[in-house]
């Protein structure tokens, strides 16, 4: 290893550097708390956790405590609690068991500590997981999709028949679909009623020809008549025809009525 100070590689360290004792101590193993340090203890020496020798496991643990304050690390309270939970049970197994007791679960000392024990593994064991798991923007990133490249040329695998149902229904469904243009109605009924009106007001007799207008076409010979007999069924006009294939005579009501007057 070179060390290299303001450019220039430093072959020979300077004889007044003073190196502190305590930096050249290393402390390697570090526990997010006493739970897991006591478990580390356990797995160390490959016992079960239902089965722990409390006597061996807070001897070393108040060995790893003394360590850490020789070495000036900063302990803290919960490593001293679980020390002395570790005294308890121990004081605990040393005394003699009532014998009413027998070996139910509730009376064994050790039982709180392990289902401590086995409810902090399981956490352990699950934050370890999702730490392993990969992340969104961090382990991968989903880029744009982009068409694959191919030398050869891809072909449907489908058969012909199929196809040909495929085009057939396209064909039905666009003859189903197809726009209607509705053209708004360039001749009203209500308007040729009273164009007729004014026409009989000015010769109360005309002829049904002299209502039709040839531009019109057909359109206006079939408004032309909806629009007479809407006024014949009001009794506003009359409507006169001597036989068959005969001229139509219209004729305004006000006349109709002075020539029945006048005979």
């Amino acid at each position: 290893m070179s060390i290299v100070i303001n450019g220039e590689p430093l072959e020979q360290l300077p004889l007044d550097l003073y190196i502190p004792p305590q930096a050249l101590e290393v402390f390697l193993s570090a526990f997010e708390g006493p739970l897991d340090l006591l478990l580390y203890l356990i797995k160390k020496q490959n016992i079960n956790v239902l089965e722990i020798d409390v006597f061996a496991i807070s001897e070393q643990y108040s060995q790893y405590i003394q360590m850490m304050q020789e070495l000036n690390v900063e302990l803290a309270s919960d490593y001293l609690v679980m020390a002395a939970t570790l005294a308890e049970v121990k004081s605990r197994m040393l005394l003699p068991r009532n014998s009413q007791e027998g070996d139910d679960e509730e009376s064994d000392p050790r039982a709180e500590l392990i289902r401590r024990l086995q409810a902090y593994e399981q956490t352990r064991q699950a934050a370890i997981w999702l730490a392993d798991q990969p992340r969104a923007g961090m382990n991968w990133w989903m880029g744009p999709q982009r068409p694959i490249a191919s030398g050869r040329e891809l072909r449907p695998t489908v058969s012909v028949a199929r196809l040909q149902q495929a085009y057939q229904s396209l064909q039905q469904r666009q003859q189903n679909e197809q726009a209607h243009d509705i053209a708004p109605e360039q001749l009203s009924t209500r308007a040729r009623m009273s164009q007729i009106l004014l026409r009989l007001q000015q010769s109360p007799v005309l002829a049904f020809d002299e209502l039709l207008d040839p531009q019109e076409g057909r359109t206006g010979l079939v408004v032309t008549f909806f629009a007479l007999l809407e006024l014949a069924r009001e009794k506003m006009l009359t409507i006169n025809q001597s036989q068959a294939f005969e001229p139509i005579w219209i004729q305004s009501v006000e006349v109709e009525d002075d020539t029945e007057t006048s005979h």
